[in-house]
């Protein structure tokens, strides 16, 4: 059976490995609909994180009147959508406890990922590396003491 692609998989700083592709289809299993795909961080780090592509459309639904007229960054970085999210986050570290598995933080985007930047595969998979690379700021903007409104942590 296929298990994704040993390539994306990665160690945090404790040594232990992590398993990409099998991580990210279970947590989006969690956050459906409000986060439509996502890339998985924490190469060298001590925690798993996530770039996650929010599902504008569904975030602000979520939000009914109160997300009207509201931009994209104003939505995500709403307080509902942000415990919406820490909520859906909280019950899927619960079914995952291990540290392989467990994702502490999202950043949630609202640039959806670039064909022309090579984010999207032929086959119209995501293209982890090349979302990590093109996106190295927001990686690093995730695991700072301080990442900004934008991000959720668990």
């Amino acid at each position: 059976m296929f298990d994704g692609r040993v390539a994306e998989n990665f160690k945090l700083l404790t040594g232990t490995w992590v398993a990409t592709g099998v991580l990210r289809l279970d947590v989006l299993t969690y956050l459906t609909p409000l986060v439509s795909d996502a890339a998985v961080t924490g190469e060298n780090q001590e925690e798993v994180g996530l770039l996650a592509f929010a599902n504008i459309p569904a975030c602000q639904a979520m939000l009914g009147d109160e997300g009207a007229g509201l931009a994209p960054e104003d939505i995500v970085a709403h307080a509902k959508v942000q415990a919406a999210i820490r909520e859906h986050l909280a019950t899927y570290n619960k079914a995952h406890p291990g540290s392989s598995q467990r994702v502490t933080r999202v950043l949630l985007m609202t640039t959806p990922p670039s064909i022309d930047a090579g984010e999207i595969t032929d086959k119209g998979y995501l293209n982890q590396r090349a979302i990590l690379d093109n996106r190295a700021d927001l990686v690093d903007r995730l695991y700072r003491d301080d990442p900004g409104p934008d991000v959720v942590i668990a």
